[in-house]
């Protein structure tokens, strides 16, 4: 998730306090929240103003709370080591047996490279590549939220960004790399999807889902009628990633059914090699093709890079999120830079494909600020609130927010990050400057719909947030 970026005016208003909040959107709302039924009368407004936090977290609006669930360095409940760093995707599982109702497994990815301060420890059987630092873990929570258990959940993996849920109650955790073996380090090829079993890791153990391709994967969402597996490739530099579908072999056959292979494909988009030229909401694109990826596995040539013939694929810079709603899959392109050699320049579009109809849909754009007229940042993690509401990760520079996305197109904020303010105003002053925390991420809704949980990705702090939710 993280770009080695540009400094930008954006960042420098941040440093001094003169950001405000603020972004443009426009698109289609009903289009985001059809898959819900209680979009039609809830989610229409935010929460009021956030208030500063005395302890220097986490602002909130009035009458939300937070807890600190887990931060980086601690020690693991499970006695496994350490919480390790860069704290990413996530999603929360009801906990179906082995404890009193309301107990809710929350798995996190973690997005280490090579250099990564704490690894994911090694546990025998489930660490893929002894030279991998990243991985998953557990939390498991009663109903009040209170830590029961901690624990590794796969390791020996590299860059686990973010990922989705199946509809069998597994999580698919995406590594975000191309590196072959000798690369960084490693023993084994990574750039592979995992599936995390959250109430037994050992069942699913550590197996890469070869047939899904390798490639610098980002995020998956189910199709939940027909087992269709949609995945973002997050490519900053040109060539830009593609979208694909896979397609098993096993459709919804459960847990370890996705290891029974099945077709990789990439989609076109007739007469649009690229989806940052598209820059008007409501644009739609009738009859999209898919195209059968010629080597999955990339043995030779990164999957972006190979011939999909004479008329090409279509790719898009920076997509991110992923998730199905209604009878839909939506995906987000973070942004589009002409710098970088996209077509055109963005801050960030959500984009709707209907399979049945064979219908790709420019739903939503963020940006520019509508205060200061600067680029938006960039939408990044993003899921259905139970209230109706969108909620998006912020993913950029300075103060970084959880935004809610109402019906009317209303953009609030719902989560502030405290700390980054201290550090970047500090910096301005020239005193020492504290530990700036990365962009939030992993934004996930608890099964009842009674707490939000997400993620600081650096340094890595699971947060869970409570309060009046509408619903």
């Amino acid at each position: 998730m993280p770009v080695n970026g540009r400094s930008t005016r954006r960042q420098m208003l941040a440093r001094t306090g003169a950001l405000g909040v603020s972004i443009a959107f426009a698109g289609s709302l009903s289009e985001l929240f059809a898959g819900t039924a209680a979009a039609q009368t809830l989610g229409r407004r935010g929460y009021g103003p956030l208030v500063p936090d005395p302890n220097g977290l986490l602002d909130l609006p009035e009458g939300f709370r937070y807890q600190v669930l887990s931060r980086e360095g601690d020690r693991l409940r499970s006695g496994e080591g350490r919480v390790p760093s860069h704290h990413d995707g996530m999603a929360a599982f009801a906990a179906r047996s082995g404890g009193p109702r309301g107990r809710v497994h929350l798995v996190r990815n973690h997005e280490n490279r090579v250099d990564a301060a704490i690894p994911v420890p090694a546990v025998e059987g489930l660490t893929y590549d002894p030279a991998g630092k990243g991985g998953c873990t557990v939390l498991t929570l009663d109903g009040r939220n209170t830590v029961l258990s901690e624990r590794v959940a796969l390791a020996g993996t590299a860059v686990n960004c973010a990922g989705g849920p199946t509809p069998w109650g597994t999580w698919l955790s995406c590594e975000e790399t191309e590196d072959k073996a000798g690369t960084n380090g490693h023993t084994k090829d990574h750039g592979f999807v995992f599936e995390v079993d959250p109430a037994n890791p050992r069942r699913t153990g550590a197996v890469p889902l070869t047939a899904m391709g390798r490639f610098q994967h980002e995020a998956v969402a189910v199709d939940p009628r027909r087992g269709i597996v949609y995945e973002t490739e997050d490519a900053f530099l040109k060539p830009f990633g593609l979208f694909y579908r896979f397609l098993p072999d096993r459709p919804l056959g459960g847990t370890g059914s996705l290891r029974a292979g099945g077709r990789l494909q990439a989609m076109r988009v007739p007469g649009v090699p690229d989806l940052s030229s598209v820059q008007e909401t409501g644009a739609r694109f009738d009859g999209i093709e898919w195209v059968d990826v010629p080597d999955p596995l990339a043995s030779g040539t990164p999957v972006r890079l190979q011939d999909f013939g004479r008329r090409g694929i279509t790719h898009a810079q920076k997509l991110e999120g992923c998730y199905w709603g209604g009878r839909s899959v939506y995906f987000v392109s973070s942004f589009a830079h002409s710098a970088d050699g996209s077509a055109a320049d963005h801050y960030g579009q959500v984009w709707r494909y209907d399979p049945a109809a064979r219908r790709l849909t420019l739903v939503v754009v963020f940006g520019p600020d509508t205060d200061l007229q600067l680029p938006g940042e960039s939408p990044d993690n993003i899921c259905l609130a139970p209230s109706g509401g969108l909620m998006v990760c912020e993913d950029g520079s300075g103060a970084q927010h959880v935004f809610g996305v109402t019906r009317r197109g209303e953009v609030y904020a719902l989560a502030r990050n405290r700390q980054a303010i201290t550090s970047t105003a500090t910096e301005a002053g020239g005193t020492p400057e504290e530990p700036e925390w990365g962009e939030f991420a992993g934004v996930t809704f608890s099964p009842d719909g009674r707490t939000m949980y997400v993620n600081c990705y650096t340094p890595g702090t699971t947060f869970a947030v409570t309060g009046p939710w509408r619903g």
